[in-house]
């Protein structure tokens, strides 16, 4: 066998489906590295923030939150958010209405560019939270979505 990148990709892609199937190697573990599941796990926002290192975030301005106020469909709406605070690590979303309000969570490295968009189910209307850790403290903002047709099912 002549040995491509593409042979060396699908010979690696074999071994990784065979640690799966043999119960060694979970998804998750290769394709995310570290996740915090107490903060996505949790049904209450003050548990999830608590979980997230972010309880007592300060509202500023340095965190840019760009979010429809009218979502016509629940099921599909745009979240921007940008941080113009130095040495930020991480910037999570939360949907304070849903089921389980942790919706997304990013990290970042030295010099990378904190912004991140996503596209979040809402359940119904809903305050979304921005939150930003940056230098070792938490920050904030947020802003209100009336949701006129929700996208979570119960």
């Amino acid at each position: 066998m002549n040995l491509t990148r593409r042979n060396l990709l699908k010979g690696a892609g074999g071994a990784i489906a065979a640690l799966f199937v043999a119960g060694l190697v979970k998804p998750i573990r290769v394709l995310a590295g570290t996740w915090n599941e107490a903060a996505f796990q949790s049904k209450d926002l003050k548990e999830a923030l608590s979980a997230s290192g972010a309880a007592g975030a300060a509202d500023s301005t340095d965190v840019v939150l760009t979010a429809p106020g009218i979502a016509e469909d629940g099921a599909v709406v745009p979240i921007v958010v940008r941080s113009n605070i130095p040495d930020t690590t991480r910037v999570s979303v939360f949907v304070e209405q849903n089921p389980y309000p942790l919706a997304a969570s990013f990290d970042f490295m030295n010099e990378a560019l904190p912004e991140v968009g996503v596209r979040l189910k809402f359940g119904k209307t809903s305050t979304v939270r921005a939150v930003v850790m940056a230098g070792g403290k938490a920050y904030t903002a947020h802003k209100d979505v009336k949701v006129t047709a929700g996208g979570c099912g119960g």
